[in-house]
């Protein structure tokens, strides 16, 4: 079971990013995905998840420009990211969790960096 990430950059306060993950198997139920982002310093943080169901989530200070979707047919969610901010810049993380027996096993993509200038 692997977690594929992709996306991110560098982009000017007011720009646009998106970045996109899934999860590479057919032998497990994948559950909540979602995105975690650490700054340099700062503590890691949820900010945004999405239920099989649909159900997001999302960290205050994103509300409104951020936008989590997902293909469960395919294992896979997207972060649109925009009006991005400089306190946006971390490396962000995706996240997912895979039902094995009865075990949620949290998986975790490579970190992929977001830059914003100011």
């Amino acid at each position: 079971v692997q977690l594929q990430a992709s996306g991110g950059g560098f982009v000017q306060a007011g720009g646009s990013l998106q970045l996109s993950c899934f999860v590479s198997t057919d032998a497990f139920t994948i559950n909540d995905m979602g995105y975690y982002r650490q700054a340099p310093g700062k503590q890691r943080e949820l900010v945004a998840e999405i239920t099989s169901g649909g159900q997001a989530h999302y960290l205050d200070s994103v509300k409104g420009r951020f936008t989590i979707s997902r293909d469960n047919a395919k294992n896979a969610i997207d972060l649109q990211m925009i009006d991005l901010k400089p306190e946006d810049t971390a490396v962000y993380y995706c996240n997912a969790y895979a039902q094995i027996g009865t075990h949620a096993v949290p998986l975790w993509g490579h970190g992929t960096q977001v830059t914003v200038s100011s």
